[in-house]
């Protein structure tokens, strides 16, 4: 396991590798000294934030390993710079695939600063509702890396604590019952003692709140067949965010955070390191954006998600952006601002109507799983679907399939939907993919492999 590239020295970690960034207020970096950290509200302040942070450099995974996976994005032929990605999207990745070696690598430093954090808060003395919160934000962010990791790789080496480099050596691979008791007994915990607020004040805006660690469990309930807990506890999220009117102010840049938003990676392009480079660019709009023909088949011209997906000029600069993730380059750092949303209010909605489609099938007209069907349906500026068009369970999850692929192109969803409910070797057969069973993960990495050199503990991965 990459417990190390993952382990930094004493002063790098808790510098947080230059994670000094105030995460959320967003003012210029600062460090906690190491004769001095992990004592005080505000050293635990800051190992949060690197929390946080680490969640940054993880966004290009979404693009990498879900929507080029996926059949909502594709690439011609590989250059120089994409031959991974080439490969991943062509099926054709091998364990030695650059891509998958860094983002393993990558989680396991997330959840060793989170580890930091809640191997020695509970020795901190400072106000116990404060430190139920950084807990709790530790926790939220350790299981939403091992549920990405899950979803990527099936059971990986898990760790509860900081370990040492011959100890993570010896830590084998969980089972699918110990990733899944994991990763929701971490967020179950949360949601139960109530570790997190329901809201922050604006400097703090973008922590994780009570409501994500909900969203998040009831997305890891699914993952894991477990539809009836995954109903009770999306209900309960019901009616407490809203759907904004246009689909578009979603992603406004200038509207960042907004009530649909429950969870978001945050980025602000005026400070230096704190944007990012603009998604899915193309120079000029005669340019193949790597869009699937499928994907923009699926809309109706009268859906308001469609125009989304179309590709704009930037004003001064010579580079197109889809209309989704549209921003204009910071004046002085040249960066872009555009948060990555993870989880929102539409997801809740359609992860809710599929979750009481799997507990059982409801014909009545005015059933709450159309319901929730249907208040992102017609909020794109649709008709309502009507029952008698969904008329069984097969129908109704295939009808939920379609509208999460409408409505979260490009957020990092598809690749993830396709496998819950069992349409990916279909969907990618439109590609003129052919793949098997095996293909629905990932392989571990060679150099993981390699460095705990026991099949016993770490093993690859069948069918590579």
């Amino acid at each position: 396991m990459k417990k190390i590239r993952i382990l930094f020295s004493a002063a790098a970690l808790l510098a947080l590798g230059a994670c000094g960034e105030d995460f959320f207020d967003l003012q210029p970096n600062y460090e906690v000294s190491v004769d001095n950290a992990f004592k005080t509200a505000d050293d635990f302040d800051v190992a949060v934030k690197g929390c946080y942070a680490k969640l940054q450099g993880q966004v290009s995974y979404y693009t990498e390993l879900c929507e080029y996976r996926s059949d909502n994005l594709y690439l011609d032929a590989p250059t120089a710079g994409t031959q991974d990605r080439y490969d991943l999207d062509q099926f054709s990745e091998t364990p030695s695939n650059g891509i998958l070696e860094d983002a393993w690598a990558n989680f396991n430093n997330g959840v060793y600063r989170c580890n930091m954090v809640l191997d020695r808060i509970g020795d901190a003395d400072f106000d116990a509702t404060l430190k139920a919160q950084y807990e709790g934000e530790a926790l939220f962010i350790r299981a939403y890396t091992y549920f990405n990791m899950y979803r990527l790789w099936g059971g990986v080496p898990t760790t509860r604590k900081v370990v040492s480099v011959a100890e993570a050596l010896k830590i084998g691979r969980s089972s699918e019952e110990q990733m899944y008791e994991f990763i929701a007994g971490d967020l179950k915990r949360i949601v139960d003692e109530q570790m997190l607020p329901a809201s922050y004040g604006a400097a703090d805006t973008g922590r994780a709140t009570l409501g994500a660690a909900r969203a998040l469990l009831g997305k890891v309930y699914l993952t894991f067949g477990k539809a009836q807990e995954a109903a009770d506890v999306l209900d309960d999220l019901v009616g407490q965010y809203r759907l904004l009117d246009d689909v578009a102010d979603v992603f406004d840049v200038d509207n960042k955070m907004n009530d649909e938003v429950i969870f978001a990676v945050r980025f602000n392009k005026e400070v230096v390191g704190e944007g990012h480079g603009a998604w899915f660019s193309i120079t000029n709009l005669t340019d193949n954006s790597g869009q699937s023909t499928v994907l923009k088949a699926l809309y109706d011209d009268n859906d308001a998600r469609k125009s989304l997906i179309e590709y704009v000029q930037v004003d001064g600069v010579k580079l197109c952006l889809m209309r989704k993730f549209y921003d204009t380059p910071d004046a002085s750092t040249t960066q872009y601002g555009n948060d990555q949303i993870l989880l929102r209010y539409a997801d809740v909605l359609l992860m809710y109507a599929e979750a009481l489609n799997e507990v059982g099938y409801d014909s009545r007209a005015d059933s709450p799983a159309l319901w929730a069907l249907n208040e992102v349906h017609t909020r794109a500026g649709l008709d309502p679907l009507n029952i008698t068009d969904i008329p069984d369970q097969e129908a109704f999850r295939r009808a939920v399939c379609l509208e999460r692929q409408k409505e979260f192109p490009y957020e990092g969803q598809r690749w993830f939907d396709l496998v819950r409910m069992g349409y990916a070797a279909e969907a990618v057969a439109a590609e003129g993919h052919a793949i098997q069973s095996y293909q629905l993960l990932f392989p571990i990495p060679n150099t993981e492999l390699e460095r705990i050199n026991d099949t016993s503990l770490l093993w690859q991965n069948p069918g590579y």
